[in-house]
């Protein structure tokens, strides 16, 4: 099958493209890109993306698909689905699944899945101790040789710092990314954020410190064996200035932030919304100004979702009893295109730390516009104006505080592997 995408602005933060051109897509493979391209012969689809922005499928380094074991929360189908709408086309889904994925059994069966059912690729994240105990190692070899693209006990730091030290030696010998997940348990035993608002709300809260020492602690052990560390969803004005320092001597720490973290302050718990219980919590808008600066030095290298869908009841409770997390694939996009409007990243930047920056950390051939590369592509609207609504999401997980807020950019069509996986172009 042959798929011309004819007139959008291709933009590619990889080659630095960006420019009108026509796309020729043949099976699974970008075959051209040039100004002008003939509709091929025989069977072929043609794609007016004229008006619209045409730029490489999004990759998400961080997102739960639940399945197995909490298919009641989300699947591997559904969760896909509603990645795709949201235009990503890879997913590194975390390990806290039933049973935990630590095992070659478990990622044996979750590739297995997604091969048959997933709308987008999907890659497992093993996990780095064995049932996410902090205890042992899990079976990264075995893992690894099944299917994982990466380790991280995500929900929990590793507490042992030689067990986390052997970790990284371990992951290092396999090419691995570790990401890792910071929090002190022993600092962390709140709800939101400790500050202003926790004393108004009256709710428990967790203090920046909890998140901040652990990213020193894990930078530490990693430059001491020499060895690369990403640590994920970052929240705070420390963390930003500790992996900046950290850089100006060891190179290999990368980071990730959410969306909610640089869109939402923790003002919003005031309203007692279940939906705003993240981990980490939404913070200061101090925090919030330095994760945005953090964007915008390249500090924070990496847009991530945390994707967390839950089940109804799972929020519909008092708030200190409601499980922490955020629906996130289909509202991540439009929220990280503010940062455009609002001068923090141009579009190229932008899409940068959405595709070749988590294909560049995940070591995958994805992330690009270019002839020979995957056909994993995206057209979109900067400009379209929409109201979410979280009844119409693909997800089974409603749960997001964006609902009934009007965001400014959407995703329009999402092809993963050359085959359309969504499409509202009209």
């Amino acid at each position: 099958m042959k798929t011309l995408i004819r007139g959008g602005r291709v933009i590619d933060p990889k080659t630095g493209r960006d420019g009108t051109f026509d796309i020729l897509v043949e099976n699974s493979v970008i075959r051209e890109i040039s100004d002008t391209i003939k509709k091929p012969e025989g069977k072929a689809q043609v794609i007016d993306a004229s008006g619209r922005i045409v730029a490489p499928g999004l990759i998400d380094v961080h997102c739960h698909l639940r399945e197995p074991g909490f298919e009641y929360k989300e699947t591997i189908l559904t969760g896909t689905s509603a990645a795709a709408r949201g235009g990503f086309t890879t997913v590194v889904c975390m390990a806290n699944t039933s049973p935990v994925n630590d095992s070659r059994s478990v990622t044996e069966f979750i590739v297995d899945k997604a091969r048959t059912e997933g709308k987008c690729r999907v890659l497992p994240c093993g996990a780095i101790t064995r049932g996410l105990k902090g205890e042992e190692l899990a079976e990264i070899g075995e893992m690894f040789a099944a299917g994982i693209i990466a380790i991280s006990d995500d929900g929990r730091s590793v507490r042992n710092a030689g067990l986390f030290r052997k970790a990284l030696e371990y992951a290092k010998t396999f090419g691995l990314p570790v990401i890792s997940h910071c929090e002190d348990e022993t600092l962390s035993g709140g709800y939101v954020h400790e500050g202003t608002s926790s004393l108004l709300n009256g709710l428990e809260g967790i203090p920046a410190i909890a998140e901040e020492i652990i990213v020193e602690r894990d930078i530490a052990i990693a430059r001491y064996v020499d060895a690369p560390v990403h640590i994920t969803h970052i929240s705070t004005r420390g963390s930003v200035g500790i992996i900046e320092a950290a850089r100006k001597t060891f190179r290999k720490v990368t980071c990730d932030t959410c969306p909610h973290y640089f869109s939402l302050t923790d003002e919003a718990t005031l309203t007692f919304d279940t939906n705003t219980k993240v981990n980490p919590p939404l913070r200061s808008k101090r925090d919030v100004d330095a994760i945005r600066e953090g964007l915008n030095k390249g500090v924070v290298d990496i847009i991530a979702t945390d994707h967390a869908p839950h089940e109804y009841t799972s929020k519909d409770v008092e708030y200190d009893l409601a499980t922490f997390g955020i629906s996130g694939f289909e509202t991540a996009f439009a929220l990280s295109l503010g940062l455009v409007r609002d001068g923090v990243l141009d579009m190229k930047g932008l899409l940068a730390k959405m595709t070749i920056n988590p294909a560049r950390l995940l070591g995958i051939n994805a992330g690009t516009i270019t002839e020979g590369a995957p056909a994993d592509i995206i057209i979109f609207d900067p400009g379209i104006e929409w109201t979410v609504d979280r009844g119409s999401f693909a997800s089974k997980g409603k749960n997001t505080p964006f609902h009934g807020a009007t965001l400014r950019g959407k995703n329009l069509l999402t092809m993963s592997g050359g085959t359309i996986v969504f499409n509202e172009l009209k």
